[in-house]
């Protein structure tokens, strides 16, 4: 099967999404022998040769101010369309809801191959916060949802995400297909969580609480830090681990300082390496909140799920939370909020911990936990045999939907996308792509054609002079060797 893959973003810029799209592509190859295509708008030092598949980036604009890193693609660049469409995709999918999916949609029109698209997380909340304005976040967020409902098929990634889509305004159908992780199961090595976490004040006999992620507070954060306030004046003891990055982490310092848990003295921004590691650690006496910074290392990731007691995750934003399945690789269980998308498929006190969206309820429920963390850490157990999901599991189920999806297509039984507004600019504006195409090959033949026929007149011409110079004992003498030594030294000119 041949496989067009497309997104928002590739590496070098490193997210969920982008995970899911490696991992897609590597599975696929690996265990079911699939061509591959990515397409992804262009990010300023990317480089994508050590590949094991062709990735085509188009042209971007530079829209990393007002969305946190990321680029908006022009998907009108005929060239890079017209590469994917050659390659002859079975099937397009699409992660992503803008230039990708105009790009996935001129893909089609091109090769008749069906889209899937998979809605990942909730993009009108970062709309709205780029937009500012209202009316052009609303129309911004209409265009999204018109695009994603002109795709043969939509996958969510959890029950809870089909839902926000469906209340943006989406009308048509969903199936929730789940992500899965990467991280190994099991526990890593004392030694390595050690080597890991050195640095840090981390008594073995105090309760450790993480969170990985980008750091914003739209994912809840806040009330991490005033669960934990209430926690530390009710007397009890314990540590909190914030590993990431995000454009409210300095916001979330000078909170966690003016709470009174980095430490005495301590302030947001005054951070020092860790033996030229990079890591910004704070060593005020009596810090109980650290920030790491980023760690991409996934086995460092994995050694923190190890070292910690508890993960802490209030999002109520992320559509699958894939970080608190990625603890629970680690046999680390998760304390999240009720109704959340992170939430389903978790029992209370079974393979997780519910609580209701409030600083008291979480401090509660983490006073009663750091006396009983033998317990904690059976349920930790569970959630590893319970809720971890495989991407080598994941990427099968998807594989085999796309077998169905062919099937249904090839006898035209599958449904037919909602007619958009855009339908007939998408069809012209890939005839006109098909038509540059058409006569960018033929230039391409006729100056290789001319090419050709003019290094063959070189060749019969320089012949004819060589030929004219040499004497005729030369030629007798010396004929093969002289030429083969003349000619790959013209020849090599004249190609040049």
């Amino acid at each position: 099967m041949r496989v067009c893959l497309l997104n928002e973003s590739f590496p070098p810029v490193i997210d969920g999404v982008v995970n899911v799209m490696l991992n897609y592509a590597d599975y696929m190859m690996r265990d079911f022998g699939a061509k591959i295509i990515v397409g992804t708008p262009r990010y300023p030092g990317g480089k994508y040769d050590s590949y094991p598949y062709k990735v085509v980036d188009y042209p971007s604009f530079d829209t990393a101010a007002q969305t946190n890193g990321y680029r908006a693609g022009n998907p009108l660049v005929g060239k890079a369309v017209s590469e994917l469409a050659d390659f002859g995709p079975d099937i397009i999918h699409t992660h992503g809801p803008a230039s990708a999916t105009v790009v996935a949609r001129l893909v089609r029109e091109m090769t008749g191959a069906p889209i899937v698209f998979t809605y990942h997380t909730k993009y009108d909340i970062d709309i709205r916060r780029a937009a500012r304005i209202d009316l052009i976040a609303e129309e911004t967020i209409k265009a999204m949802v018109g695009n994603i409902e002109a795709c043969d098929e939509i996958w969510t990634v959890s029950d809870g995400a089909g839902k926000s889509l469906k209340a943006l305004g989406f009308q048509g159908d969903y199936r929730v297909m789940n992500n899965g992780v990467d991280f190994a199961k099991g526990r890593v090595d004392k030694e390595t969580v050690a080597k890991v976490t050195a640095g840090y004040d981390l008594p073995e006999d105090v309760p450790c609480f993480l969170y990985v992620g980008r750091l914003i507070n739209y994912k809840n954060l806040p009330l991490i830090l005033d669960a934990l306030k209430i926690l530390a004046d009710s007397g009890q003891d314990f540590r909190m681990v914030f590993v990431g990055k995000g454009p409210d982490r300095e916001i979330l310092e000078k909170k966690a300082a003016e709470l009174g848990l980095m430490g005495e003295g301590a302030r947001a921004g005054e951070a020092h390496s860790l033996n030229g590691q990079g890591l910004g650690v704070r060593t005020a006496p009596g810090a109980k909140v650290f920030f790491t910074g980023p760690i991409y290392d996934r086995n460092e990731l994995r050694a923190w799920n190890t070292r910690a007691d508890l993960f802490l995750f209030p999002s109520t934003f992320d559509t699958n939370g894939l970080v608190v399945r990625e603890a629970a690789a680690c046999g680390l269980a998760s304390v999240l909020i009720k109704d959340s998308c992170a939430a389903e498929g978790i029992t209370d006190d079974r393979n997780g911990f519910i609580i209701e969206e409030s600083a008291e309820d979480m401090a509660e429920l983490l006073k009663k936990l750091c006396g009983h963390l033998d317990h904690v850490h059976d349920v930790g157990r569970n959630a590893m045999d319970e809720i971890y999901l495989s991407w080598e599991e994941c990427v099968a189920k998807a594989y085999e939907r796309y077998r169905y999806i062919l099937a249904r297509n090839k006898v035209g039984a599958m449904p037919h996308h909602k007619k958009q507004a855009t339908d007939n600019m998408v069809k012209v504006v890939a005839g006109m792509m098909e038509e540059q195409d058409r006569l960018r090959k033929n230039i391409k033949e006729m100056v290789g054609d001319m090419h050709s026929k003019a290094l063959e007149m070189a060749d019969y011409t320089m012949k004819d002079v060589l030929h004219d110079k040499l004497s005729v004992d030369s030629r007798k003498l010396h004929w093969n060797d002289i030429i083969d030594d003349l000619w790959t030294e013209v020849e090599e000119h004249l190609r040049k």
